[in-house]
């Protein structure tokens, strides 16, 4: 403990007396200062014992001393030292009066007792309180280590709880708290995942504090690793701030924790390289030699049905850091969902990509579907401004097996695509079987194409020589039945054969052809005005 008025009242050589404040002795003191300034409040920091002799106030004076009182009680000046026998043979009443209705502690300093020894006193017992902070925060950070050893960061965090007296919990690269100590600590860690994610968007290292005197505790965040992006985050809650010794021990598990981090992304880079050679085996056809280079650590998602992820940031997004920020990110979200659930997952960045296999139904996938989904949500939002420069796309194969893995990358590629041209996040290619193609009609290009292929007939009906566009539409849309397509228009059915037979001269196509008429169908739905 630092020292104390009280403790410094009980010190058996200094011989202080208690002239007011005798309820408010507890204070810590952080130094003994001596002053004999009129207002020596520009030269305090606050905590400090203010040693006097009234050498230069009226101490008399009842209004002032309450006026020099009042100054040093709003500075932070936790007591006040005055020496008798030197200008005045006992303390002013007016200084006792001001001190009591404050009320700041006035200490009567004997004859006797220099200034120099308080400080000495004071300074000594300052440099024991260090002192056996220091033994604790080595003792703590042998505990803290063996802890570490034995039983993992759960074993760690459960010592660091008992060191700061509090809690102690730690985040994944997501975000997710996976490990807490005691264990309800789980649930108040769960409430700050926010600001962990703010954390997590600074440069490690970095910290924030949560709370205060009105909270129901005081958290310390910490980023843990040495990279651009945190790798995990570690959180203390304790009832005040803490001391000298429960920093060491804080500071102790930053250190500890930031090794296994380290440590857990060299492996991470290993278990990676080892999943590229695994994905290019599988689009290479060869399933036997991918299974054996994946052995125990991705061999189980290799004997049921997965699911090829492919996400791309958008092209705003590729001459920044943000969209690889945002890959980065899903990485994380997935690794950590399958890390969860105990499932494999593949993941590798390929380029400007990234390339996901994950198992079928399994907490990678529900994980990328529910990023899409926030992701989605967030970019309709009215708080928000639409820009391109933070927003990636993602496509999601049907489930497939290590013989279709080059199908499935296909697949996810034909998803990207569409979701790119559609404005989504995430497209699924069971959605693409399920929907229409007519939105695909949407694109540039093919109305591009539409537009010429259709442009001389537009030009004929400009000119009020027949309807041939209009003709063309019905006589499709009745798949070349004559009657039917005639009485759609009111017209003979021997007109709509003349105006037919003009549609095949000026475009030089025969309507016999099913490709022909394939092809002008999809052209006046592209450029219909219902599309």
């Amino acid at each position: 403990m630092p020292p104390t008025l009280a403790s410094l009242v009980h010190h058996s050589a200094l011989k202080l007396t208690v002239r007011a404040g005798a309820d408010r002795l507890d204070v810590p003191v952080r130094w003994a200062h001596v002053s004999e300034l009129a207002d020596p409040v520009p030269y305090m920091e606050g905590g400090e014992l203010l040693l006097i002799t009234a050498l230069k106030l009226d101490a008399e004076d009842p209004e002032a001393m309450r006026r020099y009182v009042r100054r040093l009680a709003g500075a932070g000046v936790v007591g006040l030292g005055f020496a008798v026998g030197v200008n005045y043979e006992e303390i002013p009443k007016a200084l006792v009066d001001a001190c009591a209705d404050e009320p700041l502690p006035l200490l009567e300093v004997p004859r006797r007792t220099p200034f120099l020894a308080i400080s000495k006193a004071v300074s000594a017992a300052i440099a024991a309180d260090q002192y056996r902070a220091v033994t604790a925060g080595f003792a703590a950070q042998r505990e803290l280590t063996k802890q570490a050893l034995n039983s993992g960061p759960e074993g760690l965090l459960t010592a660091l709880a008992a060191q700061v007296d509090g809690w102690a919990a730690l985040y994944d690269a997501s975000g997710t708290v996976v490990a807490a100590a005691p264990d309800w600590a789980g649930r108040r860690a769960a409430r700050l995942t926010g600001e962990v994610e703010r954390l997590r968007e600074r440069p490690a290292p970095a910290s924030s504090v949560v709370g205060g005197p009105e909270h129901e505790d005081r958290v310390e965040l910490h980023s843990l690793g040495t990279g651009r992006r945190p790798r995990a985050a570690l959180a203390v809650g304790t009832a005040a701030a803490p001391g000298t010794a429960e920093r060491y021990a804080v500071h102790s598990a930053i250190a500890l924790l930031t090794l296994t981090t380290e440590r857990s992304r060299s492996l991470h880079a290993a278990e990676q390289r080892i999943g590229t050679a695994v994905l290019r085996m599988l689009l290479a056809g060869e399933p036997d030699h991918a299974r054996a280079v994946a052995g125990d650590l991705y061999g189980g998602l290799l004997d049921a049905p997965f699911r090829m992820i492919v996400a791309d940031s958008l092209p705003g997004a590729r001459a920044t850091a943000t969209g690889g920020d945002r890959l980065g990110t899903l990485a994380e979200a997935l690794e950590s969902a399958a890390a969860r659930s105990g499932e494999a997952v593949l993941v590798v960045p390929e380029g400007e990509r990234l390339v996901v296999l994950a198992a079928d139904g399994g907490a990678a996938v529900a994980a990328c579907v529910a990023w899409a989904a926030d992701l989605e949500a967030a970019r309709t939002s009215p708080e928000r401004a639409a820009t391109e420069e933070d927003e990636i796309v993602v496509g999601l194969s049907a489930p497939a097996g290590p013989i279709a893995a080059a199908a499935a990358y296909k697949q996810a590629e034909q998803s990207l695509s569409v979701a790119r041209r559609r404005g989504r996040v995430l497209v699924e290619h069971e959605q693409l079987a399920a929907g229409s193609v007519l939105p695909l009609l949407a694109d540039d290009a093919v109305k591009a194409f539409a537009d010429g292929l259709l442009r001389p007939l537009y030009e004929h009906d400009a000119t009020g020589r027949g309807d041939l566009v209009a003709s063309l539409r019905a006589w499709l849309s009745r798949h070349g039945q004559w009657d039917a397509a005639a009485a759609d228009l009111g017209v003979h059915r021997h007109t709509l054969r003349y105006r037919m037979r003009r549609v095949e001269e000026i475009l030089g196509r025969s309507l016999d052809d099913p490709d022909v008429r394939m092809e002008l169908w999809l052209a006046l739905k592209a450029t219909s005005t219902d599309q």
